[in-house]
């Protein structure tokens, strides 16, 4: 778990990707972001969670010969969260999608496993935390980052049962690798919204002819109520309070964190508007002013420490378990199509005498959680490449594919180039300008520039969302480009065939041994004759 550069994971993913067979070139991009504060993981706690999050974004391309046109077939975005209080991080994936224009057969498969097990497996983690949770959540959709290319005839994306299949035997494999190499404990859950647990099997069976379950022990649940592994969020401290935004995180686009809204947001008692104050006159003592400020400031600090603060809505009498029960009902789980929750929880199993022997130079030589390392980008620089990648190009056809290909990669190269530059100009900007005075000598109709009230939410003062970061934004250049963000690997395998299994490492095939000269030994079956019986 020692620090480690974007360079890392990105030598990571083309070794897996070299053991692909067949025959052609991959081009990669691994773009990830430097820590920043967050307070969106668990909004609903009490006290506040302070957590740090990188956004994670890997685009590969695929070009079948030196001469031909590179071509996206995959991109993957995700979120990596690190608590530092309770030593944990949560890795969510995002979206994962593909162009259907991949050679057979398709990198995804190996892409996300390999990206997984390199932030579960203890040895490789660049987080510094001694429990991960990984997240999915399954939802069918014929395209999420690629736009227009479910109109591409060569796509065919998966049913909704089908890629809740694919995901638990991604999340099978991943378990399987960290508990087999690392001797790091795991717990898998996973959750169909609607389904009883044989119902879930069942349907998962007959969607797909491979083992689904593997070696992993799966249970059929949430892991909020188990204690082997510690959760991510620290426990509500207060007597007699079962608040359940400790246990559900808040994820971007995932319907618990909608959920969760619902029941923070619902009283039992008519919705009101908090009742206005009534302003002081300019006649009152100054001493009724300073009263006034110092209750005003001690409210202040009461919401900023949250403690006194009960959970709001119905947050304190929902149980994790009553909570999963109602999301079955919810009109995004049971809309016709089949959803799925998958969870993978590690920690890593430290012996007491080698802990207690590293404690001082491990405080001494932890980095800031803030710190970037070497080949992080700035927060902006993955916002604009993601923009660029779903509003910008699209990939129905061929020729656009290619098109968009040297768009969203040209875009990414030019933006590490440029970013210095950039930077000022935003800067620049942030700037406010200076009144100016009409030369009449008249007054100015527009206002002096001032500070808004701070908002007010049920009468009460906003907190800040987060506190500004003490590390300045990592500057780019090309020779980072280079060094961190791009990579390709040349595959010249052997011969591959349709694995009957329909599940093999390498995405359901198998690699032909090649022998005499690198020329793949083909079997040749003769059919028998029937023989006819004599009269």
């Amino acid at each position: 778990m020692s620090s480690s550069s974007v360079s890392d994971l990105r030598d990571t993913l083309l070794r897996a990707l070299a053991l692909l067979p067949g025959t052609r070139e991959f081009h990669l991009h691994v773009l990830v972001t430097a820590p920043r504060k967050s307070a969106t993981l668990f909004p609903f706690a009490k006290p506040r969670v302070r957590a740090y999050i990188q956004d994670i974004l890997v685009l590969l391309s695929e070009q079948a010969t030196p001469d031909a046109p590179r071509k996206l077939v995959t991109a993957i975005e995700a979120n990596v969260y690190n608590i530092v209080a309770t030593s944990s991080a949560i890795f969510y994936v995002t979206k994962v999608d593909s162009t259907g224009q991949a050679a057979s057969p398709s990198p995804t498969n190996t892409l996300v496993r390999t990206l997984l097990g390199y932030y579960a497996d203890p040895r490789t983690r660049p987080v510094q935390a001694k429990h991960l949770w990984v997240h999915c959540f399954a939802r069918a959709q014929s395209q999420y980052l690629f736009p227009n290319s479910a109109e591409f005839e060569g796509k065919r994306p998966l049913s909704d049962i089908r890629l809740c299949a694919w995901w638990k035997r991604v999340f099978s494999d991943v378990e399987e690798d960290v508990r087999v190499g690392s001797q790091a404990k795991t717990k898998v859950y996973y959750i169909l919204p609607g389904y009883s647990e044989f119902e879930a099997i069942q349907a998962l069976k007959n969607a797909t002819s491979a083992s689904v379950m593997g070696t992993s022990s799966w249970i059929y649940g949430h892991p909020y109520s188990q204690t082997e592994i510690t959760l991510p969020c620290p426990p509500d401290s207060s007597e007699g309070n079962q608040n359940l935004g400790h246990f559900i995180p808040s994820f971007e686009d995932d319907p618990k964190s909608r959920f969760m809204d619902e029941i923070a947001y619902t009283t039992e008692r008519e919705i009101k508007s908090p009742q206005r104050k009534r302003k002081r006159t300019g006649s009152s003592s100054h001493g009724d002013q300073s009263h006034s400020t110092e209750q005003e400031g001690a409210e202040e600090t009461k919401d900023k420490d949250g403690k006194d603060d009960p959970p709001l809505g119905e947050l304190r009498k929902v149980s994790p378990d009553e909570f999963w029960e109602r999301m079955s009902f919810r009109q995004e789980c049971v809309a016709g199509a089949v959803t799925g929750f998958f969870t993978l929880g590690i920690t890593t199993t430290v012996s007491p005498s080698s802990s207690s022997a590293s404690a001082d130079t491990n405080t001494r030589s932890a980095p800031s959680p803030l710190s970037p390392q070497p080949g992080e980008v700035p927060a902006g620089l993955n916002k604009r490449v993601l923009t660029t990648l779903t509003t910008g190009v699209e990939f129905s056809t061929v020729a656009r594919a290619i098109r968009g290909t040297e768009i969203v990669e040209g875009a990414i190269r030019g933006l590490c180039e440029g970013i210095p530059t950039m930077a000022k100009s935003r800067e620049m900007d942030r700037r406010t300008p200076e009144r100016e005075t009409p030369s009449s000598g008249l007054p100015s109709l527009l206002a002096p520039p001032s500070t808004p009230p701070p908002r007010r939410v049920n009468g009460k003062r906003m907190v800040a969302d987060v506190s500004p970061n003490p590390f300045p934004e990592p500057e780019t250049s090309l020779e980072m480009y280079h060094l961190h963000i791009y990579g390709m690997v040349c595959v010249r395998n052997a011969y591959v065939k349709p694995d009957a299994a329909g599940a093999g490492g390498a995405g359901g095939c198998r690699v032909v041994k090649e022998e005499g000269g690198g020329v793949p030994v083909v079997t040749v079956l003769t059919a028998r004759k029937k023989k006819k019986r004599s009269d």
